[in-house]
């Protein structure tokens, strides 16, 4: 008995020292991650507009191989309805994000009473990052805009172009050219960019840029193509050259990606559209995730503005089994998720509102707003 008493004793505790060594190191290990991951210096923000959860599970479903998007060990929950409605369009849900203030549909860049409030692209240029927006519509659509712009009307297509004039923003890739250059007034803006520096195409250029600092990318009349029509790898490899454009910049950049047309799926309830479009999107973050594992003083963050199609799987969701179904034909009011990586990306976990993502950036980065 006394024997195995001392047997027990001595259990308890070596059990209670290894319990403490493992909290010690613990700590240990969560003090290191912080100090090694510091401040980050350049900031990617995908948006998949109208992505929801069910969007990218369908995504999953259809994959023959892992989503670059579910790699993320940070995941959080966002709100996303606008000033005046349960229901966000675009340009208020992107306004929100780009803003931290909430707008009524329709707007962009502004409070409901039209007071014009500054964007993360707008405080990151004034810090002396380079800043840029790759998209896969109109460069003038709602999203891109809400980073731009400031309207009482997402849809002022020529007023918005005109702001590309007097913003910092460095890389601009997508479509829109004739907002641009097909005007009411006459003008052609893309050759006002290139009289304040921008090298100007009409299509992603197949040599070198290296020598361009700054980039206009105009590739379609207005927006370009479905993936299932042959738009080929715009975003991919138009997120791949603004990464090599921006990272030129020592004190570092701010990109916003948009999978746009994710939403434009959405409201056609059309499920092969919303799949080919979630793997153009997924194979950018994969482009981003390649350049964060070579630039680990990188936050990257993908999210959505908004829900669309209200898409579920009533029989189940399981490779093989699934079966899509749609209760709208457009926006819905649900949350959205957010998914971060590298530096600050503990940040971004938790439930909270669109508002709020300017500010956990902001905070993460040691700027101010």
């Amino acid at each position: 008995m006394n024997s195995n008493l001392k047997v027990m004793k001595f259990l308890q505790r070596f059990f209670v020292l290894f319990f403490f060594l493992v909290i010690a190191s613990s700590q240990v290990n969560a003090q290191s991650f912080k100090k090694d991951a510091g401040k980050p210096k350049n900031v990617i923000l995908l948006i998949g507009d109208g992505m929801g959860l069910a969007q990218v599970h369908a995504a999953k479903l259809t994959s023959s191989t892992p989503l670059n998007i579910l790699t993320s060990t940070h995941m959080g929950m966002m709100s996303t309805h606008s000033a005046n409605n349960e229901v966000t369009d675009s340009g208020a849900g992107g306004t929100a994000i780009a803003t931290g203030f909430k707008t009524n549909n329709g707007m962009i860049g502004m409070t409901p009473d039209s007071v014009e409030v500054p964007s993360m692209l707008d405080i990151f240029a004034s810090k002396g990052s380079s800043t840029g927006v790759v998209v896969s519509c109109a460069v003038t659509h709602a999203t891109p805009a809400s980073f731009i712009a400031k309207d009482a009307s997402r849809n002022h297509y020529e007023d918005i172009a005109l702001d590309y004039l007097n913003s910092p923003v460095d890389v601009v890739i997508g479509g829109g050219l004739k907002h641009f250059n097909k005007r009411k007034d006459g003008r052609t803006l893309t050759k006002e960019l290139e009289l304040k520096g921008f090298t100007y195409y009409n299509e992603l250029p197949s040599n070198s840029t290296k020598g361009a600092s700054k980039l206009l990318i105009l590739t379609d009349s207005v927006h370009p193509v479905k993936m299932q029509e042959g738009r080929g790898k715009l975003l991919p490899n138009g997120t791949q050259l603004a990464l090599e454009t921006l990272g030129k910049n020592t004190k570092g950049f701010f990109l916003m990606v948009e999978g746009s047309q994710i939403d434009w799926a959405g409201h056609a309830n059309d499920s092969s559209y919303l799949i080919a479009e979630m793997r153009d999107f997924d194979e950018t973050v994969g482009v981003v995730l390649d350049f964060l594992k070579q630039n680990p003083e990188t936050l990257v963050i993908v999210t959505a503005d908004h829900e669309t199609g209200g898409l579920t799987f009533p029989q189940g969701a399981i490779k093989g089994t699934y079966r899509f179904a749609y209760s709208s034909g457009d926006h819905t009011g649900i949350m959205v998720p957010v998914y971060a990586y590298g530096a600050g990306a503990g940040s971004f976990t938790g439930q909270y509102d669109n508002t709020d993502l300017i500010k956990k950036i902001m905070e993460v980065t040691g700027y101010t707003k």
